[in-house]
């Protein structure tokens, strides 16, 4: 009879052998449909006919196993050897050999070197490929290694017995130190998670926690780590495809290089079945995880996974069995490496992976060798931060058109504005983007890029740049609409050259001006903070943008500490939804979806770049480099300046804390003595320089009535409609008649006088006393005058209880004055006025006389008293400081928001 030692051998090589047979055939059907999966069946087969003709070999030489007569179970195990014999013939003696070469073949270096030769050694190998094999251990009392598959191959299930929890440490320890130590630093990360315990996973690792190469989980979220491989996966996969690749690996092969680091997750379950959801979600990333370069490494954790999977189930501390060598044939797995070498390997290759990085990453790293050289035809790509050394990037195109970048004051959301327009400017030229920047909180982040007195440099891709305009939420409409308008200019352009994006038109239309437009807009909460008309069109503009700015390359980049309480985008998620590029600053709320918390845990500095509209699986935490502090931006900024600044001009800065300068203004560099009389009265809040100006035709009503107690915008107004009009006129043909009837205002009306004459006009300046003289004589020379007459009245209100005053026989002076706002714009006599409330102008003008004010400029006066003024309108304005609502009937649908001129004594300061 057959003894138990006997039948133990009779039976493996018996099931060895059945088991083979079986899995030839899977291959061969498997090589039909497809070749890849089965090239690794088959490479698996490789050594399991090695052991079957090691296993045979050994059979043939027991004395136990030989056939006895009429033992039919002997004699049948002899048959299957002798057909074992005649299937592989001379390989049946060479066996062991054979065995030997393969896991050499597959398995070089630490991965398949007995335990202790090669810890400590920091590996080398650049990642582009990865060995096929990895040493669990032996069979036969040593006589041939046994390895599994694992980085691209396969997933790893492992099944403890009673009693074996430090064996299966050590078995996770020495298959992860094989791997870690194959690499150079930063080629394979090691993720940790234990259902059972919070920091004490495979404690020797400590020294590798401290880095990007190992991270150990919390227990209670394992639904944030397969979310995390999820984002992973789909990453992968749209980058693998986007470039022809079926695969990480074979991106990797074809150029040459490694793409991204290796990722194993090692799962510790407790031999019970996890949550259905769980389960879903880790069958769901393991069907895609190995084309994505993650393998995935079970423990005790009962669940089916979709690809290729090995197993290994323990039979004790010493022993296990394999899927490689089949269910019966005993593998002694390798002895448990010491722990404190482990600990000085670990050591070692966390100070390799730290020198290998440099330390923390800086901004110019941000910045390509070569400036300008991509070309913006389909997306916009940059680094923003670093994941432990690697590059973390911001992409903006057809898939992540737009985005939402939130962070709490003090976050560094304006140092990752500044990382983020570095990092493009670096990449592309003026010609391929064109940036236009807004800031709605108090401050000039973004002045900078703009020229000025301390350094003359710009940011050539900037084309407006808007600080300070907290209160001028005008400003912002004026950028939608300027973006609304561009979008129309392109929509048309593709529909003449019959394509549809901006990729085709650019094709179509190699000659055409068509960069990629970036509108960020800092603080954008501010557009949408009143229950008003500017809200109500802002949201409209927005959304339309939003929805169909990413087929013309217009993007929009909205950052906000909080956008929750926007109340216009209440019920109206459009405008978020097309934010599918989410940025989380350390404890932004509401940016990433409600169920992604990273921002919580986020540690300062950092920033979660989420391109999958906040999901969780997306995220990535990047740390941003230092890119606001003196100095920093300014150096990249003179490189890009002194490339490109001979062909782009500089850009154009509105700052709502400065008062413009007239003279600096374009409207009144343009003005000239061929052009009909234009008065210049303030700037318009517009993204292109636009003055606003009341046209002084020979026509009733082309006067200027400006209203409220304001002295200094008032007094402004008026200096800057004197000294624009001055500029039409040649000597001789203008006369100004300046009257100040308010004490105050008697210097600033003197300069203005003496300036006038310097310039060769007639325009002295008529005492209060003398105005009802000086009115009766402008009104006598109505009919006979060829020259210009412009009167220039301050404080009208202040001479009316003296010209009311009428003699016997004549007209008051208040009627003389009617008389000329009347009649004097059609003989070229015009009033430019400044009363102090909107009663005294309507006694001023008495009844009906509102039709002789053809333009109004109102300061702090409250819109409801100005619809008399505005062509019966309902007007909505609450006064501001540095600002005045004008309007002029012959030119305006409804008032407008502007920004009276510096006085000159402040141009000069």
């Amino acid at each position: 009879m057959i003894g138990r030692k006997g039948r133990q051998q009779r039976g493996a090589v018996t099931a060895a052998f059945e088991e083979l047979r079986r899995r030839i055939g899977l291959a061969m059907g498997a090589a039909r449909n497809a070749r890849a999966e089965a090239e690794h069946e088959l490479a698996k087969l490789e050594l399991e006919r090695a052991i079957v003709i090691e296993g045979g070999d050994r059979a043939r030489q027991d004395p136990a196993l030989a056939p006895r007569a009429g033992d039919p179970v002997s004699q049948a195990v002899w048959q299957r050897l002798d057909e074992v014999r005649a299937a592989f013939g001379q390989e049946w003696a060479d066996g062991p050999e054979r065995l030997r070469s393969l896991v050499a073949e597959h398995a070089p270096g630490p991965a398949g070197q007995p335990p202790g030769r090669w810890l400590g050694t920091v590996g080398a190998d650049n990642g582009v490929t990865a060995p096929g094999l990895w040493r669990i251990g032996c069979c036969a009392d040593g006589e041939f290694d046994v390895a599994v598959p694992l980085l691209d191959e396969s997933h790893l299930s492992i099944t403890s017995a009673p009693g074996t929890r430090h064996a299966v440490d050590a078995l996770v320890e020495t298959l992860l130190m094989r791997v870690l130590s194959t690499f150079e630093p930063g080629a394979v990360r090691v993720h940790l998670w234990d259902v059972g315990q919070l920091t004490a996973v495979l404690p020797n690792f400590y020294a590798l926690s401290r880095t990007s190469a190992v991270t150990v989980h919390d227990p209670t979220r394992l639904g944030d780590l397969l979310d995390e491989f999820s984002g992973h996966v789909r990453r992968i996969h749209a980058d693998a495809m986007q470039g022809g690749h079926p695969s990480l690996r074979a991106m990797r092969q074809a150029k040459g290089a490694r793409i991204e680091p290796w990722r194993i997750a090692v799962l510790y379950g407790n031999g019970e079945d996890l949550e259905p959801e769980q389960r879903r979600d880790l069958q769901r990333v393991a069907s895609g995880a190995l084309d994505a370069g993650i393998s995935l490494v079970l423990v005790d954790v009962p669940t089916v996974l979709g690809g290729s999977v090995e197993t290994i189930k323990l039979r004790d501390e010493h022993t296990a069995t394999c899927s490689m060598t089949g269910a019966d044939l005993l593998v002694d797995l390798d002895p448990p490496l010491p722990g404190a070498q482990v600990s000085a390997a670990s050591g070692a290759i966390a100070r390799a992976l730290t020198a290998k990085q440099g330390g923390p990453r800086g901004f110019a790293d941000l910045v390509p060798a070569e400036l300008g050289r991509e070309r913006s035809v389909d997306e916009l790509r940059t680094p923003v931060g670093f994941d432990e050394g690697d590059p973390v990037e911001v992409v903006i195109g057809d898939a992540t058109p737009h985005a939402l970048i939130g962070g709490p004051s003090g976050s560094g959301k304006t140092n990752f504005l500044y990382a983020l327009l570095g990092g493009l400017a670096a990449r592309y030229s003026p010609d391929e983007l064109a940036l236009y920047l807004l800031d709605f909180k108090e401050g000039v982040s973004f002045a900078g890029l703009a020229p000025g007195r301390k350094d003359e440099s710009w940011l050539p891709h900037a084309r407006l740049i808007g600080v300070n305009v907290n209160t001028d939420r005008e400003f912002g409409l004026a950028l939608l609409r300027f973006l609304a308008d561009e979008l129309r200019r392109r929509s048309a352009a593709a529909k003449d050259h019959e394509v549809t994006t901006l990729a085709e038109l650019r094709e179509a239309d190699p000659g055409g001006n068509w960069p990629r437009i970036v509108a960020v807009i800092d603080e954008f909460q501010y557009l949408f903070a009143g229950r008003d008309g500017v809200t109500a069109l802002a949201t409209s503009l927005l959304e339309d943008i939003a929805r169909r700015g990413r087929s013309q390359g217009i993007h929009l980049i909205l950052a906000s500490q909080d956008v929750a309480g926007i109340e216009a985008f209440w019920g109206k998620p459009a405008v978020f939804e097309q934010c599918t590029l989410r940025i989380a600053m350390p404890k932004a709320r509401r940016v990433l979806a409600e169920a992604n918390q990273a921002a919580v845990t986020a540690p300062r500095w950092h920033a979660v770049v989420n391109h999958d509209s906040g999901i969780a699986h997306g995220n990535r935490v990047a740390h941003i480099p230092d890119a606001s502090s003196p100095g920093v931006f300014a150096r990249l900024q003179r490189s890009l300046w002194q490339r490109y600044a001979a062909g782009h001009a500089s850009p154009r800065l509105f700052d709502g804390a400065v008062a413009p300068v007239l003279t600096e203004s374009a409207a009144y560099a343009g003005l000239g003595f061929e052009t009909q009389p234009r008065a210049l009265v303030g700037q318009a809040i517009a993204v292109d320089d636009v003055a606003f100006g009341v046209d002084l035709p020979p026509a009733p009503g082309r006067n200027l009535a400006v209203l409220g107690s304001s002295q200094r915008p008032a007094v402004s107004i008026l200096d800057s409609a004197a000294r624009s009009l001055a500029r039409q006129f040649r000597q001789g043909e203008v006369e100004f008649i300046p009257c100040c009837l308010v004490d105050a205002c008697v210097p600033a009306v003197a300069r203005l006088a003496y300036q006038l004459q310097q310039e060769g006009h007639k325009a002295e300046v008529v005492a209060g006393d003398e105005l009802g003289e000086r009115l009766a004589s402008v009104h006598a020379g109505l009919s006979e005058g060829s020259v210009r007459r412009v009167l220039l009245l301050y404080g009208v209100d202040a001479a009316l209880p003296v010209l009311e005053h009428k003699e016997p026989g004549r007209q008051s002076g208040l009627d003389v004055l009617r008389a000329v706002l009347k009649q004097g714009p059609g003989h070229g006599v015009h009033v430019l006025g400044w009363w102090r409330s909107v009663a005294r102008l309507k006694d001023t003008l008495g009844f009906g006389g509102t039709e002789d004010i053809g333009a109004l400029a109102a300061l702090d006066v409250q819109g409801s008293d100005l619809g008399s003024f505005c062509a019966g309108q309902v007007v909505h304005w609450s006064p501001r400081p540095g600002r005045a609502l004008f309007f002029d009937r012959t030119t305006h649908s409804s008032p407008e928001v502007m920004i009276p001129y510096a006085l000159p004594e402040e141009e000069e300061s």
